[in-house]
């Protein structure tokens, strides 16, 4: 499920930035309407989440689907600021309601097989298959834009149509394949799930408060969101500025993503031994300031070997940092409200990436590329102390309030 999920997500990485660039938007434009997925993820991510443990991860999952899949439908004919707006809205959508449920699903399983379970070697072969997924489709989408237009596609539209026919399968695998024991079924259950919502809520709310480590963690996740700005969204246009042009920059950034994800896969590959020779703690923080470095060169390393040499070398980071992080976070977090802590995570994460592309984009326009880029270095550097908050407590903080399964009839 991981692989058919992410695999769509390969074949717009090359896009993202270039496409609306190449159907007449500017740089500014293109990240102020990017930045409203930010935005709708942001006010949506916590109600999401809460539904997600109110309700179930799988149901959520379905529905994450289908908003995706309308979403990439209006990304394929979208050619003014509006309707790419529209389509990131509906992004937006589906990431607030995809995020989690498919990591708790899992995390829950392991814990509840065993207690003592090794959640971070699993949350890093998660993360090695993901990597994969994306190395996967990157490539494919730039042998799919080498190819050139197909009938009255463009090259740079043939991707996203290939990426909403694997979305489906996608979906129809969460339908087949993912079980989850929740006996209760109906409009009732349904009412009752939501009416658990706003505890789920406030049990993430309350963990955060009163937890030193998950207000860390979170913070770490709002300033590397502004930081994920340079790779995701000004590598491309720093690239095409190093070639020369758009449609040149499209078709190399899918090998080079795919490569990328592949490092990205390596780095993950190489979690357990690290953290077990240095511990999580001190782990993350020489990654967030190994990977703030790794930036810096992709920002300032002349011509496309250097600048390829920086994005790979800040993707094999980023891919080693992303179960560090998760698994810090997913051991502050009970059962219950697991998805919502996530959830909140993730929410955090929705305005530092949405400023981020406002301002560096802006920013970019306005002085140059490599600028933006090191100043997002710098600001995602800066998250690395954070790690090394210590607890207050021993254990995780049980949040003290009715679980969201007892609002169900059943239970889960």
């Amino acid at each position: 499920m991981i692989v058919l999920r992410w695999l769509p997500v390969g074949l717009t990485v090359p896009l993202i930035t270039l496409l609306p660039l190449d159907r007449g938007l500017t740089i500014a434009q293109a990240g102020v309407t990017a930045a409203v997925q930010g935005i709708t993820v942001l006010l949506l991510e916590l109600p999401t989440g809460g539904l997600a443990d109110a309700l179930g991860r799988r149901p959520v999952l379905l529905i994450a689907g289908v908003v995706n899949l309308v979403s990439l439908t209006v990304m394929t004919v979208a050619d003014t600021v509006t309707l790419f707006a529209v389509a990131w809205f509906l992004q937006g959508i589906f990431r607030a309601l995809d995020s989690g449920p498919l990591d708790s699903w899992f995390v829950d399983e392991s814990l509840a097989a065993d207690e003592k379970a090794d959640i971070e070697t699993g949350l890093s072969h998660g993360s090695v298959a993901l990597s994969l997924a994306i190395a996967a489709g990157a490539l494919l989408s730039g042998g799919l834009i080498w190819l050139g237009p197909i009938g009255s596609l463009s090259a740079l539209t043939v991707p996203l149509v290939v990426a909403l026919g694997l979305s489906m399968l996608s979906t129809l695998a969460v339908a087949t394949l993912m079980r989850e024991e929740r006996p209760a079924r109906g409009l009732t259950a349904w009412v009752a799930s939501v009416r658990g919502v706003p505890v789920a809520i406030g049990s993430a709310l309350r963990l955060a408060r009163r937890s030193r480590v998950v207000l860390a963690l979170i913070s770490v996740e709002l300033l590397w969101s502004f930081g994920m700005v340079t790779f995701e969204k000004l590598m491309p246009v720093r690239l095409s500025e190093v070639v020369g042009s758009d449609a040149a920059a499209a078709a190399l950034m899918g090998p080079v993503s795919s490569a990328g994800w592949a490092a990205s896969a390596a780095g993950a590959a190489l979690i357990p031994l690290l953290v077990r020779r240095a511990g999580p703690a001190w782990t993350g923080f020489a990654l967030r300031i190994l990977q703030g470095l790794t930036i810096v060169a992709m920002g300032l390393l002349a011509g496309p070997a250097g600048v390829i040499t920086g994005f790979l070398l800040t993707y094999a980071v980023h891919g080693a940092a992303n179960p560090v992080h998760a698994g810090l976070l997913h051991r502050q977090a009970e059962g219950e409200y697991r998805t919502s802590l996530l959830s909140l995570n993730s929410m955090v994460g929705q305005p530092g990436f949405a400023i981020g592309a406002i301002v560096l984009t802006s920013f970019a326009q306005s002085v140059s590329v490599s600028a933006a880029i090191v100043a997002g270095a710098v600001v995602l550097a800066l998250a690395a102390p954070l790690y090394l908050v210590k607890p207050k407590f021993a254990e995780p903080i049980d949040t003290g309030t009715t679980p969201a399964s007892a609002l169900t009839p059943g239970g889960t």
